[in-house]
């Protein structure tokens, strides 16, 4: 007799789902020793995929990012329960530069680049764990990534364009040879066409370059079309998650994310009037 639910002899025997690269477990984060900005917060990261964390402003997606980094004494946070693991291994107890040696490395909101340094001497710096002829193999893949950067090799870094800068930004990030690439707003206060850009890198890196990618965004539309899955955060808790063009067809995230309706395009009164009346908090 066979027991139920397992499989008979000569046949397959199912595989386990590949666990994932990165994951979070039920994290909770706390500001000041009394602002929970983080709620039993679990989500995975697939290998070379790329994961959306959605939301508006204080829903708590930077707040993960600098969990994962090892920031968040810097603006005096605690991982105060649950875990971060990247392949298989807790790390919120690493040091920042430990996290980078291990292949996790974040771009930050507001691009942060050395202002006073060149464009050439921003990307040194990110490539200060690798050796010489790495780090030159590097440097000509961020070229490839980003020709403006090698036009714009001698110029210091605080006289670039914004779109410019965020792409320095990127890669530099690139010179340390990530396994995952964190992306915190990038496409914040960029021209529409640096935005195409940059987005078109990022499918590239998951594509051609097996990175995985995880994306902080309030443009909910450009993200949703590069991502493969997809977490909506409110309040600092995972209201809403699932394949990336599932979350895009969505009902509520058509009306409040993207300002679309059956009925056509919302106004600004609508999709805040929207905001006090989302189904899924209900």
């Amino acid at each position: 007799m066979i027991a139920a639910g397992l499989p008979s002899r000569g046949q397959p025997v199912p595989s386990a789902a590949p666990a994932p690269l990165l994951e979070f477990r039920n994290v909770r984060v706390v500001y000041d020793k009394a602002i929970e900005a983080v709620r039993d917060v679990s989500l995975s990261v697939p290998e070379r995929g790329v994961v959306a964390l959605l939301g508006s402003n204080g829903a708590g997606k930077s707040t993960l990012l600098k969990a994962m980094s090892g920031l968040l004494y810097t603006e005096e946070g605690v991982l105060e329960g649950g875990s971060i693991r990247f392949r298989g291994a807790e790390i919120q107890a690493l040091a920042p530069d430990e996290l980078v040696r291990s292949g996790i490395v974040q771009v930050p909101e507001g691009r942060r680049v050395f202002a006073a340094l060149t464009v050439d001497e921003n990307l040194a710096m990110g490539g200060f764990t690798k050796s010489g002829s790495s780090a030159r193999a590097k440097l000509e893949r961020v070229f490839e990534l980003f020709p403006r950067l090698a036009e714009r090799r001698g110029q210091v870094a605080g006289y670039m364009s914004g779109g410019e800068q965020q792409m320095l930004a990127i890669g530099r990030a690139l010179m340390s040879e990530p396994v995952v690439l964190a992306l915190d707003e990038p496409s914040l206060g960029l021209a529409p066409l640096v935005i195409d850009r940059i987005y078109g890198v990022i499918a590239r890196l998951r594509d051609e370059f097996g990175l995985t990618v995880l994306l902080v965004e309030q443009n909910a539309q450009r993200a949703l079309d590069v991502a493969d899955h997809g977490y909506i955060l409110e309040n600092g808790r995972v209201v809403l998650d699932g394949p990336a063009d599932r979350l895009a067809g969505n009902e509520d995230v058509r009306e409040f994310y993207l300002g679309v309706s059956r009925e056509g395009e919302k106004s600004l009164r609508d999709v805040k009037h929207y905001k006090r009346r989302k189904r899924w908090l209900s």
